[in-house]
């Protein structure tokens, strides 16, 4: 028995491809999952299973998704010591702490290619601080995520993987929830 977070791409974000979070927990529990908590509207679902395998929890999840709701989205997985890791991991701590909104996690679906990461950041010219480590992009946002050009599908063209970002607010409120 494990402890996971499901974190799902790209729905109820500006409108579109709205889903319940109510919805959501049901999904999971009917896949036979226990203690389900869900955190905002973004697609945040922390969950016990048996199945201790991210990859095919993943696949359960889309699949059961796109059956439910008619349409396909990605779904990381994070088990509960990787989310310790990637808020361990996260290289912008001393930033004050209005600024913690600021502060990105983007949780991508693989490891990118070190060459294709090492060709991204020598490239990238913007004012934002990023920094990657396995599956994780961290990215500071100096004047704020709403006036950057660094966007969710310049990062996936780049890196070549698909991921899903959460301000670092959310980030610590989801390890909180998955000690238990």
């Amino acid at each position: 028995m494990g402890t996971f977070l499901s974190l799902f791409r790209a729905i109820n974000v500006g409108g579109n491809a709205q889903v319940k979070m109510a919805a959501l927990k049901e999904l999971h529990e009917v896949l036979g999952f226990t203690n389900v908590t869900t955190y905002l509207q973004t697609g945040n679902v922390v969950f016990d299973s048996e199945e201790t395998n991210p990859h095919q929890l993943a696949e359960r999840i889309a699949n059961e998704f796109e059956k439910r709701f008619g349409f396909r989205t990605e779904v990381m997985i994070r088990t509960q010591a990787e989310l310790k890791e990637t808020f361990h991991n996260n290289p912008f701590h001393n930033q004050p702490e209005k600024e913690t909104k600021w502060i990105v996690a983007m949780f991508l679906s693989d490891a990118p290619d070190s060459q294709v990461v090492e060709g991204f950041l020598s490239s990238f010219s913007g004012v934002e601080k990023l920094f990657i480590a396995g599956k994780e992009l961290y990215i500071y946002y100096p004047e704020g995520i709403g006036n950057s050009k660094l966007t969710n599908a310049v990062i996936e063209k780049k890196l070549k993987v698909t991921g899903t970002g959460r301000n670092w607010n959310t980030v610590t409120k989801l390890a909180e929830m998955m000690q238990r």
